[in-house]
Formats: C-alpha cells, structure tokens, sequence
C-alpha cells in the first residue's frame, strides 16, 4: 500500500497557505454608513417633534395686588383693564403705567387673547408689555370643561 503523494496528501491546502488575518475593511464599510446615516437623520428627527399639550385646570393664585389686564379681542382690538387703547398708543400707556407702578417688575399682567388671533400678533403684544418694564406675564384661558366633558358626580 502506497500513500498518494502531492498536496492533499501532505495535509497542505488544495489553493495555497491559509490567511489568518480578518479581513475588517467590509466591516469598515457598513459602520460608515451607519453613521453617516446617523449624522443626517438624527437633526431631523430632533426639528420636527410635534407635541401634543395636555389640558390643565388651575387654581387661581393668591395675590395682594390686582394684575393689570390686557384683552386683545377677535378683531384685534386691545383693552387695558375695560378702556380701549389704540394699537400705536398701546406701548406708551404701557409705559406710563409702568412709571406710576412702585415697581413694574412685581406687577403682575394678564394677557387674554382670542383663540382666533394669530400667534405673531399676541407675541408682539407680549413684547411691548415686556419692553415696558413688566416681568410677570401670564396668558389667561378659559378652564372650564366643555359641556360633552362634564365632571362625574
């Protein structure tokens, strides 16, 4: 009996010498990929966040001096306590006020606004309040339950 001679034999392999380096540049590949997918949808992903507010019912808070009420109505029409003012002599009565207060910054303001009226036109209202020395500003809203969600017993 004779042994067959030639590679195979000899327990070499068929192709040539193994290679026992792993071979990471696929490996590479992907994970650049990866992050650059990452690096592009992660700032869209942070942008477009829609948020749904939950309703909150408060309780008034206790306070010994009165708020100075501000109502922009439908229509647009701004009201400083019940006296209309004009809107190019809203921020100068605001000033004048502010000069009567003690201390306009412990003042506190209400503003009421139509659900109607445009975001920017309550915001440049809320700004001259600001600009005229008021720190203490709130927005007022209707806290009663609609009819179809009446409290339980």
């Amino acid at each position: 009996m004779t042994l067959a001679s030639g590679p195979i034999a000899r327990g070499r392999p068929p192709h040539g010498p193994l290679l026992s380096e792993t071979n990471v540049t696929p490996l590479v590949d992907v994970m650049l990929v990866l992050l650059v997918i990452f690096m592009i949808t992660a700032p869209l992903v942070a942008t477009g966040v829609k948020v749904d507010l939950p309703e909150a019912r408060t309780r008034e808070l206790a306070s010994d001096s009165k708020p100075l009420m501000i109502t922009i109505d439908a229509t647009g029409d701004l009201f400083i306590g019940d006296a209309v003012v004009a809107r190019e002599a809203f921020g100068d009565t605001l000033r004048q006020l502010a000069q009567a207060s003690v201390d306009p910054a412990s003042l506190r303001v209400f503003v009421r606004a139509d659900r109607t009226l445009a975001y920017g036109t309550v915001m440049q209202i809320v700004a001259e309040v600001g600009a005229a020395g008021f720190s203490k500003v709130a927005f007022l809203s209707d806290s009663r339950l609609p009819s179809d969600q009446k409290e339980g017993p």
